[in-house]
């Protein structure tokens, strides 16, 4: 089972937040025996500063918890987000083939799911194994391609 904490890098409602909101959860799930717990950025919000904060708290603190990442991005801070959490210690990174998918309450249209060739590229240009079969990977992103036309 995974859980996710939702708006855990920001609120889309205007009610107040901080880190610590994700923070707090995050100890109560792990409390409860979960074992995977995804911090969320619900709405596009996360920043590498938000991201380091975040996992370089939980991960020292939850040893036995795989704290993951799901993020949304824009096409031009993926990289800068990825960098962050992976630095934090974190190893685990939800992502969709081409970023299809996203959240309807971001503000900025170009918001979508972490592309997953882009966490690939990332790993792969710091020479870090992901443990994805490469050519079902391309298989799955070209039916991807025909099942979604740009």
């Amino acid at each position: 089972m995974v859980v996710y904490v939702s708006m855990a890098f920001g609120n889309p409602y205007g009610d107040d937040w901080s880190g610590d909101v994700a923070i707090s959860w995050t100890k109560r799930l792990a409390k409860m025996g979960i074992k995977i717990i995804a911090l969320s950025d619900t709405i596009g919000v996360s920043n590498p500063e938000n991201i380091t904060s975040l996992f370089s708290k939980l991960i020292p603190e939850f040893p036995g918890v795989e704290i993951g990442a799901h993020l949304h991005t824009t096409p031009d801070t993926w990289e800068e987000k990825v960098h962050a959490a992976y630095t934090s210690g974190c190893r685990r990174f939800d992502s969709a083939i081409k970023g299809y998918g996203g959240c309807p309450m971001a503000t900025d249209k170009l918001t979508g799911n972490m592309p997953t060739e882009n966490v690939l590229s990332y790993l792969n240009k710091n020479k870090i194994t992901s443990g994805i079969d490469e050519q079902a990977f391309a298989e799955a992103t070209r039916m991807a391609g025909l099942t979604f036309p740009i």
